[in-house]
């Protein structure tokens, strides 16, 4: 069986369609499309193998290998049936445990058209808390294998995002650029739905994207009727209370007229279809009860067109429905907004999860710069990297926890703690089967085999090794593909050492007395290369003065409050009040499902519209490490300190945060947040990445598509940031950038306020079934540690500095120690590029394909516009890249790596471009490219 090559006879384009093609429908009716699917969530009340092996149904009845079991053997009883799957994580690992004879009927199916994949990725990702390049990790992942496994019939054509809660401009602009017709979602804003229902603009083009020209990132999107619940009535899974159909007249409680009657009455959308989604979680265990009622339900409703009846019902899929309204050739509303924040009623707005489990959302972003450093090394290293001098390891590990970390689920932050910690484990695991390749790689690359190791404890002061050893060197790899400085803190035991680079130059360096331990201050300017450090220096600093600036940036303290009071740009000579503390919100609070809303892992709700303080003053401490770097330590309570640093050479000013044990031992749940205050003009006006990528404009109160009507003056205006948030007037812009996803907002005039933590005491009521109070190392709460960076231009410069700052905050240098010196052949330094890519062109990325291909992304950085210097096209040489590649050959992909672009076909709402494969390869604003490169080592 093969997929056929239809043509679409509307708009002459080809498009693919399986064997048996779409079932037929009738254009005087209205078509009721029924889409049997399941939503098998990637950990959520269980974690992953809880619930394939349907383990642990004490605490949720759910077994996703019976599903996939007895869907398949219902399928096979007859030929217009019909099935879709999502979850790539779940079925890869199913896939993995059928024989032959299984495998066949299951290909079969899927190239009959009858079992079809949607979405595809290795989950449904949540579409607020994660990072874009995370995102089309693990699209491509699942992608990948349906692919490999099942051709051109297995490529999902349309976006399911039924559950996430809220939707993001960036991932429809993603899925545009994967080659998908369309995108179906569950969750929108209460009265957002009720005025598209009124309106029937249920259905749109979303254009998502700012800087790409149309239509390469718009995106056909329609919400779905039920949210992906059956309709009211119509739910005959074995979880489910309702009636089945009793179609024998002879027998008591016929109700096959009843049953009817609830189809006619369908009127939300502008064509003369709708989807009916025929199932909900872990539903189709015993997928007979579902066929049986449905094949029922279709022969009923259908007999009725004889004596008139308009409604025409039929077993169909989300791709099926999508082609019919492309047939329909209407006109759709146009959307060029995103769907935040979420409320799915008047005072519940789901804007805590944003920020729920900090720690969580940092390890996962951290382990995202870990897998891409995993995969450049094993490109650089060459074939030995995967079974070298350490041992046998992989990148295919890691890149599975991260894929199952981006579930909406997961670094949402909104699953059951024991879940949390499975997320956890899995990156930890997956970390350590990259550590092995990272170690063969640098083995190679260096030609020292000397054990090395990673000190991952870094971010609370503890490294056995530079903590024990008199001499040792540091091997820094830095995963972005251009050069950067970084600054490096290490735990040290001694309180003289030298430091030299690899050309044996001296390099600055101090060990301070911070937080009672003794750490060397090291910054490294040159980062492209390995960057040696065989002993370390020091030297003390102790002083008094209030007003530190070191290059570029001044920052003063009151000396009253102990509090920041003004940061001044010494390049530009402007100057703004800016005052920094940290506050709580007082979480509502209720004990059953009738009490008021409470706040909880999804929801965000405080009980008043002004925060408490938690201290007016700061006890500080001020001290000058060296000229490299000043520090001023600001304690504000006992749970609550921060470092603020100044380093030479930076731009940005650092706020080390420190949030934890939350005391809640007075009863009452706490948000925290700090709140910077200045004078700029913003005028209700502040603006949040979507994804890490494109930056929208918000605006406190408002809608920009439909008249908001708020109910929750704090909740209500909170928004997801990824990597940064900004306010600016004419002449000044603020700008925050963070190292995990968090909420923000601006409720004042000049006022930029991020979450930080939350401890909770109640349920929110939303499934998970417990309250968010994260019990730590000692059960008395988690302690919470991260960094903001302050960037503070004028408007037209910040792009400049807080792009290439948000993306070295994602893609983190790699540090490794060797005890002793390095033996004298040993490599020093080593760079996998030929130079600097431009300053506009980030490397996306660069992994093992098979064995001699590459896989490599390159993104234009910039949106159009934003920047003077850099919103431009620029050009970059395929084979001029690498240094230890030769590069024969390059083909361009889909963004999903799964198609070749030149192949791309996507149903035609308006234009589209194709791009052709030369060496000389030219990104616009925006713009991410994909290629597969045949490459041999050098």
């Amino acid at each position: 069986v093969i997929c056929l090559l239809l043509l679409h006879p509307s708009t002459g384009n080809a498009l693919v369609e399986s064997l048996q093609s779409c079932p037929a429908t009738n254009p005087s009716m209205l078509n009721v499309h029924l889409v049997p699917h399941t939503h098998d969530d990637v950990g959520w009340l269980k974690t992953v193998d809880q619930y394939y092996y349907g383990d642990r149904n004490n605490i949720q009845h759910a077994g996703v290998q019976y599903i996939l079991d007895s869907v398949i053997d219902q399928l096979q009883k007859d030929p217009a049936r019909r099935f879709i799957y999502v979850e790539t994580a779940f079925f890869y690992r199913w896939w993995k445990q059928q024989n032959q004879s299984t495998q066949r009927i299951v290909t079969q199916l899927v190239n009959e058209g009858r079992l079809e994949f949607i979405n595809g990725g290795w989950c449904m990702s949540d579409e607020a808390t994660t990072h874009y390049s995370a995102v089309i990790d693990q699209m491509t992942l699942g992608l990948r294998f349906l692919n490999d496994t099942f051709g051109e019939c297995g490529r999902p054509r349309v976006a399911w995002h039924i559950d996430p809660f809220g939707h993001a401009r960036e991932h429809a602009s993603i899925f545009a650029q994967m080659g998908y017709d369309g995108f179906f979602f569950g969750r929108l804003d209460y009265q957002d739905k009720a005025r598209r229902m009124k309106t029937k603009e249920m259905e749109m083009l979303w254009r998502a994207s700012e800087s790409l020209t149309p239509p390469l990132a718009d995106l056909f999107t329609g919400v779905l009727p039920n949210g992906y619940n059956p309709p009211e009535g119509f739910c005959w899974d074995q979880s489910c209370n309702d009636a089945p159909i009793r179609d024998d007249p002879d027998l008591e409680d016929y109700n096959v007229d009843e049953i009817v009657q609830k189809f006619l009455n369908a009127g939300f959308y502008k064509a003369n279809h709708i989807i009916m989604t025929m199932g909900s979680d872990f539903q189709y265990e015993n997928a007979n009860l579902w066929y049986k009622n449905m094949d029922k339900l279709i022969k009923y409703v259908n007999a009725l067109q004889a004596k008139g009846s308009k409604v025409n019902v039929l077993y169909s899929t989300p791709s099926c429905y999508l082609q019919e309204l492309n047939l329909a050739n209407l006109t759709w509303p146009l959307k060029t907004d995103d769907f935040f924040p979420y409320a799915d009623d008047a005072h519940d707005f789901w804007t805590g999860y944003f920020t729920s489990r900090p720690a969580l959302k940092l390890y996962e972003r951290l382990s995202n710069s870990r897998l891409q450093t995993c995969n450049q090394l094993e490109v650089l290293g060459g074939p030995k990297s995967k079974s070298g001098p350490f041992g046998e390891g992989d990148s295919d590990t890691m890149s599975k926890a991260m894929g199952v970390a981006q579930h909406h689920d997961a670094v949402s932050g909104t699953e059951k703690q024991h879940v949390a910690y499975d997320y956890a484990r899995r990156l930890a695991t997956g970390w350590a089967h990259c550590e092995v390749l990272v170690r063969n790689s640098l083995a190679i690359l260096s030609g020292s085999e000397a054990p090395r190791v990673f000190c991952e404890n870094l971010n609370i002061s503890v490294c056995p090794l530079t903590e024990s050893s008199h001499k040792f060197s540091m091997n820094v790899y830095n995963p972005l593909g251009r050069t950067v400085s970084w600054p490096v803190r290490l735990p040290v035991n001694g309180s003289v050492y030298s430091v030299t680079d690899a050309n044996g130059r001296a390099v600055d360096s101090q060990v301070g007395n911070v937080f009672i331990s003794l750490k060397c201050t090291c910054y490294i300017y040159d980062m492209k290369s390995s960057c040696l450090l065989p002993l370390l220096s020091v030297r003390w600093f102790h002083c008094l003065s209030p007003h530190r600036n070191i290059n570029n940036k001044s920052v003063t303290f009151d000396e009253t409050t102990g509090l920041l009071s003004s940061l001044t740009n010494l390049e530009t000579n402007q100057t703004i009040q800016l005052t920094q503390n940290f506050y709580w919100y007082n979480a509502s609070a209720g004990n059953n499902k009738e009490s008021p809303q409470t706040s909880g892992a999804y929801i965000f709700r405080p009980n008043s519209s002004d925060p408490f303080v938690i201290n007016k003053t700061a006890e500080t401490q001020i001290v000058t490490v060296s000229s490299t770097v000043q520090e001023v330590t600001q304690w504000f309570s006992p749970w609550v300190s921060q470092v603020v640093r100044l380093y030479e050479g930076h731009r940005e000013l650092e706020l080390e945060w420190t949030v934890g044990p939350v005391p809640v031992a007075d009863g009452l749940g706490k948000e925290v947040i700090t709140r910077l205050d200045t004078d700029i003009k913003s005028s209700d006006y502040f603006y949040t990445d979507s994804n890490g990528r494109e930056v929208l404009e918000r605006r406190k109160d408002y809608r920009p598509t439909w008249e908001l009507k708020q109910t929750e003056p704090v909740a209500g205006n909170y928004y997801p940031i990824n990597s940064r948030a900004y306010i600016k007037d004419d002449k000044h812009q603020l700008t925050v950038v963070t190292d995990r996803s968090q909420g923000a907002s601006s409720l004042y005039n000049g006022s930029l306020e991020i979450m930080l933590h939350r401890r909770l005491l109640y349920d929110d009521y939303r499934g998970v079934g417990e309250p968010l109070s994260e019990p730590g190392d000692f059960s008395d709460g988690l302690v919470a540690r991260g960094r903001l960076l302050l960037t503070f231009t004028p408007p037209d410069t910040a792009a400049d500095v807080h792009r290439p700052l948000a993306q070295g905050m994602v893609l983190q240098p790699l540090l490794s120690f060797q005890d002793g010196t390095p033996s004298a052949n040993t490599k020093l330094e080593f760079s996998g590029l030929q130079t600097d890519l431009p300053p506009a062109v980030h490397l996306l990325t660069l992994s093992q394909w098979d064995e001699d291909t590459v896989l490599i992304r390159l993104e234009h950085q910039y949106q159009a516009k934003e920047s003077k210097t850099h919103s431009q096209p620029v050009t970059v040489n395929l084979q001029k890249l690498f240094s230890t590649l030769d590069v024969l050959g390059a083909s361009e992909m889909s963004l999903g790596a799964n198609q070749w672009k030149e192949d791309m076909d996507r149903l035609q709402w308006n234009a589209g471009n194709n791009y052709p494969s030369p060496w000389e390869v030219t990104l616009n604003p925006m713009e991410i490219r994909t290629f597969l490169l045949r490459v041999r080592q050098l």
